[in-house]
């Protein structure tokens, strides 16, 4: 394991990512001196400099803080990197050609991760909202709770929670490049196992085998707590103490009579291995937050947060910055956003919508993520944003990935079965909703998208000031 204490500064090599930008939060609080590069300049990039924490945009060594620079400052320097960073990026071989200790994202937060109580929450999709909601949950403890989240949460306005008295830390356990598998955690949660991840994994079997070797790592004297569907896909340890929830059919804790709140938040009763708790209300619309809840509810008591501060922090949870989050919603116009970028997750994103606003038209724009996996789930898509009334579907956003011949966003648009369907370029997304006649706004997807948010939302509000 990495010992973090020898280290007295840290460069982060791709710091405006969501799991990166926690880890520079983190070590920014420890007292450690934090710099780091990403391509492109962010709100959340601007953010960790107002904090204190440099960060340029130029990958070039001239950009180094001149700590970084000194020779005898070499072995109390580390460097951590994402994979998402080109092996031919300047930084990373300066770094390597001078004998810096170098490590990924994966195993720096295992470092930390490890050294607590980790809950960790895994799936190939729902884990950060799961997570935000348990940490917030957790928090209701006298003691708090730490935590690295995949997204910044309305409640704290960070990615980042800190407790130096609670043993708890909540993370995001991520499949992609097996990096769940470095994480030893006391309790374990798993959202669900859907194909994906295809360019790691050699197929679905692959990656249910990744997922039972995650399961394998827990401690003999943790906790796994399963989504009813994924413990019929996996085999699991013996003598491990395992939970099964569901949404609504019997499991060791589920969700019943549910029932419509208000702004399409929910009212339900939430039933465990030690009785019912009644009329819960969730902070956040969506009935795929029901669910969510009923996981991070899950956590929470096995934990020993009480039933009064489940009930407490369920209400006054407020979300995660693009997960679901309604951005307006006024005089009959609706704009909804959403990092969905997975066909389940835009199938449950747009049919919690559609049980918020019957009858109202929805216009979902979607870009696609990565070329592999738009490949690879091509005829899924299409399947999915056929329960949208119009699509705009944008060019893909690459991430990691380098263009792949014959893949661009025109193999979902032709399968898609709905009438009213274009294809267009991200610099035309702004123009083209503005013309745009529709009842609800849905933007989808996990690239740059998410920049265009506060725009979009402008022009919705413009139209409702014109109406």
């Amino acid at each position: 394991m990495v010992d973090l204490n020898t280290y007295k500064r840290v460069f982060l090599i791709g710091a405006g990512g969501i799991g990166m930008s926690a880890l520079a939060r983190y070590f920014r609080g420890k007292g450690k001196t934090v710099a780091g590069y990403d391509r492109n300049e962010t709100a959340l990039t601007r953010e960790l400099c107002e904090e204190g924490i440099e960060v340029f945009y130029k990958p070039v060594t001239e950009n180094l803080p001149v700590e970084f620079l000194k020779k005898e400052n070499l072995e109390t320097s580390l460097v951590v990197f994402t994979p998402a960073v080109p092996p031919g990026n300047l930084l990373m071989r300066f770094f390597s050609e001078n004998g810096y200790k170098m490590y990924k994202r994966s195993d720096i937060l295992a470092a930390v991760f490890n050294r607590g109580k980790g809950i960790a929450i895994a799936g190939t999709h729902g884990k950060t909202t799961v997570s935000a909601m348990a940490a917030h949950l957790l928090n209701q403890l006298p003691e708090g709770c730490n935590a690295f989240l995949g997204g910044i949460s309305c409640n704290y306005g960070t990615n980042l929670l800190v407790s130096e008295k609670s043993p708890y830390i909540v993370a995001e356990a991520d499949e992609f490049d097996r990096s769940f598998l470095k994480l030893s955690p006391f309790a374990a949660v798993i959202t669900s196992v859907d194909p994906d991840h295809l360019d790691i994994y050699k197929n679905y079997n692959d990656l249910k085998t990744a997922f039972e070797n995650f399961v394998e790592k827990v401690d003999e004297k943790g906790v796994i707590l399963l989504r009813k569907d994924v413990a019929k896909k996996l085999s699991l340890p013996s003598g491990r103490k395992t939970h099964v929830y569901s949404l609504d059919s019997e499991a060791d804790f589920y969700a019943s009579k549910i029932r419509i709140a208000g702004n399409g938040t929910y009212y339900f009763n939430l039933h465990t291995p030690s009785g019912v708790i009644e009329d819960l209300l969730t902070g956040v619309p969506g009935l795929l937050n029901v669910e969510n809840f009923v996981a991070a509810a899950a956590v929470a008591l096995i934990c020993g947060v009480s039933t009064g501060g489940v009930r407490k922090g369920m209400a006054g949870f407020t979300g995660v910055r693009r997960r679901f989050e309604v951005r307006v919603n006024e005089k009959g116009l609706v704009y909804i956003d959403d990092y969905a970028h997975h066909p389940e997750e835009i199938k449950a994103c747009i049919s919690s919508v559609r049980e918020m606003f019957p009858g109202k038209e929805i216009t979902g724009v979607f870009q696609p993520h990565l070329y592999s996996r738009t490949s690879d789930f091509a005829e899924e898509f299409a399947a999915s944003l056929d329960l949208l009334d119009r699509l705009i579907l944008t060019d893909i956003y690459p991430a990691r990935e380098e263009p792949v011949e014959g893949v661009d966003s025109r193999l979902i648009l032709e399968k898609v079965s709905i009438g009213k369907k274009q294809l267009c370029s991200y610099s035309e997304l702004p123009g083209i909703i503005r013309k745009t006649q529709t009842d609800v706004l849905l933007t989808m997807g996990a690239g740059d998208i998410g920049d265009l948010t506060e725009h979009f939302e402008s022009i919705i509000k413009e139209k409702i000031k014109n109406k």
